[in-house]
């Protein structure tokens, strides 16, 4: 999908919270079992004094993607190892990823039993340089499955649908504020881009409010602090869920969605030649142990090929898309060369040399 444009050129929150706090106290074995971290390495865990449970980095705030990766191998994984404690969610954010990903690589935090989710966004930022200079290799685990873009409004927004979009920015685009979880260049600004591209306007002349996680940005939408939210489906469900003030414009799959957005339109079909997938996985430090790699991803293996995990996938909000192995190092190697390419036609900054 991303040829398409080269070619071109709360509550809720509270709760989640409170369970996870509960959970910290509960869950104290190691998962996978096994080695001490390694050498010169613990995990945030170990050092706050909570034992050895093992953790999954969720490198934003509450009520985003990440979150529900996370929580997506959290209930998964117990499928497969019923006799482990239950993989414990850790918040680290900054960046939308830059901080939990330079501490991994710097080897400041981590060991054989953290993981860290990723996204595609997170792909689009290493091909910018964006998450600094080029460290020790991580090592990619697996993808858990896809999400997609998805435009939203406020409720009670004059806007009902791509054209209705259009218009407003092509009338005045300085009243047209965006908004998501990511800072310029992310995936959720590159969404926003592509729109003001498609009605013939400069994207750099957009304004666009960044926040630290989709769940952030939803609340701005409810409160009535920006206009336009472009982020991804999964996240605004949960939102929903929760009573959240939001009108779906478009879904930016290649067809519509099933179950909840089945009446919500692709943005292909109102006009705008616009598809976005984002991938959601898991990584984890590129010093830890071999063995420790190895069950990790066998675990995720055993996990992806479950007959029950789709409906853990499905309560999430996402889709199929399942990788391991060098199968998912391909396909990073290949989304980070794409990723590159589109950064170059958006006319963003490359940070530093990957």
């Amino acid at each position: 999908m991303i040829d398409r444009f080269l070619r071109r050129s709360g509550s809720l929150r509270d709760r989640r919270q409170m369970l996870l706090g509960m959970a910290a106290l509960l869950g104290v074995a190691s998962w996978p079992h096994a080695h001490a971290a390694s050498k010169g390495t613990s995990s945030r865990v170990d050092q706050e004094g909570a034992g050895n449970a093992a953790e999954c980095i969720i490198p934003s705030k509450a009520g985003g993607g990440f979150e529900l990766t996370c929580f997506i191998a959290r209930d998964g994984l117990q499928l497969v190892r019923k006799h482990e404690a239950p993989l414990q969610p850790t918040y680290l954010p900054g960046g939308i990823g830059a901080m939990a990903y330079q501490r991994i690589v710097s080897n400041a935090i981590g060991g054989d039993s953290t993981v860290v989710a990723f996204s595609s966004g997170s792909l689009l930022n290493l091909a910018q340089g964006r998450f600094g200079p080029p460290g020790e290799p991580v090592q990619w685990l697996a993808a858990l499955g896809a999400d997609y873009g998805l435009i939203a409004v406020h409720r009670d927004s004059p806007l009902r649908s791509m054209a209705d979009l259009l218009a407003a920015i092509r009338d005045d685009l300085r009243q047209v504020v965006f908004g998501a979880g990511g800072t310029v260049g992310s995936q959720d600004w590159v969404k926003a881009a592509l729109i003001v591209r498609a009605a013939g306007l400069d994207h750099k002349a957009m304004r666009f409010v960044s926040f630290e996680g989709g769940g952030d940005a939803l609340a701005a939408l409810s409160g009535g602090h920006i206009k336009v939210f472009t982020g991804d489906a999964a996240e605004a469900m949960l939102a929903l869920n929760d009573g959240a003030s939001l009108r779906p414009l478009a879904v930016l799959a290649e067809r519509r969605l099933p179950g909840r957005w089945s009446r919500t339109p692709t943005a292909v079909e109102q006009g705008v030649d616009l598809v976005w997938r984002t991938v959601r996985g898991l990584y984890s430090g590129g010093r830890i142990s071999s063995e420790a790699v190895a069950r990790w991803r066998a675990a995720l293996a055993e996990m992806l090929a479950h007959p029950a995990y789709p409906a853990i996938r499905d309560r999430y909000g996402l889709f199929e898309f399942s990788l391991t192995g060098a199968e998912l190092e391909k396909f990073v190697d290949t989304s980070l060369d794409e990723y590159s390419r589109l950064a170059q036609d958006l006319g963003l900054q490359r940070w530093l040399a990957r």
